[in-house]
Formats: C-alpha cells, structure tokens, sequence
C-alpha cells in the first residue's frame, strides 16, 4: 500500500488512528487556548469565491525609501544549481521592535471527515473502523500563520513530502491562522480524488503534520521546489535528509497537549466549506476541531501524526 500525492491519486487505507509521537498531556485549558484566536464573528462572505494563495506574504519594509542614505551590511546572496534545493532564508537575529512579543503557543486542529452514502463529508471518530470503499478527509486549522508540510512514511520506508507539491498551490504552503486546509480538496475536478479511498491491501501509512513558523531549513518550496522537480525528476517528490528528518524526529519527541472532542456525526457546515475554498477563517461560533494539539510556548514547530492502518 501506498500513500498517492494528494489530489494527484488515490489512496487507499483501513482504519485511522490519531497518534501523537510524544507523551500526551490532557489539559482543559487546551482547546480555549487554540480557540481564542479565533474571531467572535464571521467574516463577510460577499464577492466570488477566491482560492486562498499557499505562497509566503511578501516581507514589510519599513524606511525604505531612506535606505539608500543608510547602505546596510550585505550578505551573499545564495544560489542554487539546477536540481539542488535550497535552504530558505530566514531572519537571523531579530530586533527587538520587529520579535513578536509573548507569541502565543502554536497550535493544530484536525477533523476527520467520511464520505457518506449522499456523498456529504461527515465528522467521524479517528478510532473508527474502516472498511473497503469508505472514503474520508482530513481538515487542518492551526492558531497563527505558518508553514504546514506533510510527509508519509510506509510502514519502515523513508519519509517522502506530499505536501508543499510542485503541482498544487503554486508550491506554496503557507497557511493562515484559522483558515482551513484540507487534505485531499474538495475542489479537485474529479470526485475520485477528492477523498482518500480504502481497498483491500494491507499494511500501515503514517501522516506527519509539520507546522512551524518560519520555513523549515534544507526543504524546498515555491520557486525551488518547482524548479527541483521540473530539471530533476527523481527528487521527486522529495525525501528529506537524513540530518532534516532526524531534526523532525526530535521535535517528535517533544510533549503535545491535547483536547479531543466526542462531538461525531455533524456534517461539515457552509461556512467551513466556504472557509476552505475562499480563505475565509472560521469565527467562534464555527464548529471546533476534533483533536486540537498545542506545543510549549518555547517550541516554534509542531510535529503530530495520524496512522492509517489497514487490517
């Protein structure tokens, strides 16, 4: 068995577990701290529907009209060859008028949806029971913009990335905070790849969910992700190293506080279909994530996982 690029292929599994790679702490706290964030009302929803951008914002300068008065320290600018992923630059030492002050705690919801028999995604429990033919989605909501990357692994085989994709948002993975983001679309043009489908063959799939708030050194996206996989086919789709993927196992390791919602059966709302296609974020009063998964207030990266398992 084994995991398709999303919207690209099929991808066929069991049974789903939600696991965390670290202790579990349950605290009550958990999911206000996620949800405060979230806007007490709604969004207007006027105007034709619009796909949100995947790529990074542009970076604000301030002065810099006067900057040619006030020439600044250059650095080397980096370069890459053809095929040869290159390390994304990030700031090296803030100041303290641009280091945001008492960052909250970065956080990730996660709702898994099934396919039911009129076609409509529906809330069901990671814990359930798959069986050949069923269909479900994953839909992921974090608490403040960042980049979100998704390795599979199968069963020992290496990690390979299925999101950022050379071919879906521009190579961009940026998200926003509290705009949702579903793995496979909904939007695809065929309806057999807008759900990952379960079959027969057995064996075991896990789901890593990075998010963090700066790009992740030594994985390429955009620009350089695209330009890897049009003069380089066997890079991908990409397999990080063995120094970034031993970098991810670490935060691994790193414990996750948790809140998991008993909450199953609803169908999934107007406004969070709305929210995902038209990069609209969810109010308070929109339903909650099934799991919501917090890090420390130290940590910049959130690394969780979810097994599929085929029996």
């Amino acid at each position: 068995m084994r995991l398709s690029v999303i919207a690209l292929g099929l991808v066929c599994f069991c049974a789903v577990v939600i696991g965390i790679a670290a202790p579990l702490q349950d605290e009550d706290d958990v999911r206000g701290a996620f949800l405060t964030s979230r806007p007490k009302e709604k969004p207007a929803t006027s105007g034709a529907a619009k796909k949100p951008g995947r790529r990074r914002p542009p970076k604000q300068t301030s002065g810099a009209t006067h900057a040619v008065n006030k020439p600044a320290d250059k650095k080397p600018a980096q370069s890459s060859t053809s095929g040869t992923p290159v390390t994304p630059v990030t700031p090296s030492t803030p100041s303290t008028a641009t280091k945001p002050v008492n960052a909250p705690r970065i956080g990730l919801g996660l709702t898994l949806f099934m396919r039911d028999s009129n076609g409509s995604a529906v809330r069901v429990d990671p814990d359930h029971v798959f069986h050949k033919g069923d269909r479900v989605r994953v839909l992921l909501e974090t608490n403040t913009d960042g980049y979100l990357y998704i390795f599979n692994r199968t069963n020992d085989g290496p990690a390979v990335m299925i999101y950022p994709n050379a071919d879906l948002d521009e190579a961009g993975n940026y998200v926003q905070a509290h705009v949702p983001f579903e793995i496979p679309t909904s939007q695809s043009a065929e309806e057999r790849l807008r759900w990952f489908a379960f079959d027969e063959i057995a064996g075991t799939e896990r789901l890593f969910f990075v998010f963090t708030r700066e790009p992740l050194s030594g994985i390429p996206i955009e620009d350089d992700l695209i330009a890897l996989c049009r003069d380089s086919k066997e890079s991908c789709p990409v397999k990080p190293s063995t120094e970034v993927w031993a970098g991810l196992e670490k935060e691994m390791q790193a414990p996750l506080k948790t809140d998991k919602t008993q909450q199953i059966g609803g169908a999934q709302t107007t406004t969070e279909q709305q929210a995902t296609t038209r990069g609209l974020g969810l109010a308070k009063t929109d339903p909650e994530p099934s799991l919501v998964m917090m890090a420390s207030s130290a940590r910049p990266t959130l690394v969780a996982t979810l097994d599929l398992i085929h029996k």
